[in-house]
């Protein structure tokens, strides 16, 4: 351990000595960067704030620039107390006149409280496996130290640092727009989410909101996704309208299913029920024009939200639990199939490109459910009668006692 004590003995005492601490830590830091620094006082007064109303604290860990560093020793240097403790932990020499001290003659040092000093105490470097061992020896001699200023009740401020870090983080530049995470030698896999489809009313507002998964449709023996053609942004929407009470949505293909041409159209009205006393919005029909014929589906059974919510549901099909069903036994649409998977659509109170709160078709009491109800009150039926039989045996109320007259029953009944 070499420990040095500078005494600085000029007209001006406590000019000099602040200029010189302020000049040595600030050399320390001439050539590398990023040093890792630790300062603190016998009395808390770096920590408070307000001695430093105008500087920031920095934050754990945060790297300064050597003008902000010179800004904070000057701050913390001018309120703090002017004796001087510089720990400096490293390989290379301090580059002052230093004088060796045994540690067991620490204790004998007497300090001068009328003048301010520099104390700078040249720590082991650590490095290597026994790094921890030696981290442990240098916070005795840290110790050691600061008792002896204890001791002699001498206010300080303290300082632990390096010339340079023990082990340097090569700083690899980000360009703008790239990402600093880990990833793979590939391209970015794409979005599968689709944006939906969106329809502009005569204000250029959004008033008609789709999006599926699929659209399914089969036709003599042939079927089409008709949602890889809509969800691309070059849907033909032409012929939709919608206003405050009736939406028509309309998406037109060519060249599908071995169809000239085909139209799919949502129609959508919004209706006022008494008994709820609210607006909803129905899905009236489902309609496909064709090649000059047309094929209608109902769907105002099972397929309506209430007028500012959209409507959701991970099935429409005209095939199994149908919620489209055909007009009459004699319509094309017999000849049709239609089955969307995870169907939405909103044709009122639309506020942007965003789908509103979803009414799910569906309902709260599932098959599921339902089953799992019936199933456990035929359990608690079981449980009960079986407990109600128990309760009613009855055990003998008189019994044949050996030592006295045998009981008689009588043959004759």
């Amino acid at each position: 351990m070499i420990i040095t004590e500078v005494g600085m003995r000029c007209r001006s005492i406590s000019t000099m000595a602040f200029t010189s601490v302020l000049l040595f830590i600030c050399s320390i830091y001439s050539c590398y960067a990023q040093v890792p620094l630790l300062m603190w006082t016998s009395g808390g007064y770096v920590t408070r704030l307000s001695n430093m109303p105008h500087l920031a604290q920095p934050a754990a860990g945060q790297t300064v620039s050597g003008g902000q560093l010179a800004s904070y020793l000057k701050s913390a240097l001018s309120g703090a107390p002017h004796n001087v403790l510089l720990f400096l932990q490293d390989k290379g020499e301090l580059g002052i006149p230093a004088v060796h001290i045994d540690p067991n003659t620490l204790k004998e040092i007497k300090l001068n409280t009328s003048q301010p000093s520099l104390l700078a105490v040249h720590l082991p470097y650590t490095a290597g496996v026994q790094t921890k061992e030696s981290l442990l020896k240098n916070d005795a001699i840290i110790g050691e130290v600061l008792n002896v200023f204890k001791s002699q009740d001498v206010p300080y401020t303290a300082v632990y640092t390096g010339l340079k870090p023990s082990r340097v983080i090569e700083e690899t530049p980000v360009m703008p727009g790239r990402s600093v995470g880990r990833s793979l030698l590939q391209a970015p896999p794409q979005s599968s989410v689709k944006p939906p489809l969106v329809v502009n009313n005569t204000a250029g507002r959004p008033c008609i909101l789709l999006w599926a998964d699929t659209l399914l449709a089969s036709y003599s023996g042939k079927q089409d996704d008709l949602a890889i053609h809509i969800f691309n942004g070059s849907a033909d929407t032409a012929g939709s309208v919608c206003n405050e009470t009736l939406s028509r949505l309309v998406i037109n293909y060519q060249n599908v299913l071995d169809l000239r041409s085909l139209r799919l159209i949502f129609s959508m009205r919004k209706i006022f029920f008494p008994v709820s006393a609210r607006n909803w919005s129905v899905v009236e029909q489902v309609v496909l024009e064709y090649d000059g014929q047309r094929a209608i589906f109902n769907a105002s059974g099972g397929i309506y939200s209430p007028a500012e919510y959209s409507f959701h549901c991970q099935s429409v099909s005209s095939i199994q639990s149908p919620l489209l069903v055909p007009r009459s036994a004699t319509d094309n649409a017999n000849q049709w199939k239609l089955s969307f998977t995870d169907f939405q659509i909103q044709g009122f109170n639309v506020t942007g490109e965003d789908f509103s709160y979803a009414s799910d078709c569906a309902g709260f009491f599932t098959p599921g459910i339902w089953m799992g109800l019936l199933t456990s009150l035929l359990m608690v039926f079981i449980l009960t009668y079986g407990l109600h039989m128990i309760m009613q045996l009855r055990t003998m109320d008189r019994f044949d006692d050996p030592k006295g007259p045998a009981i008689s029953v009588p043959q004759s009944e």
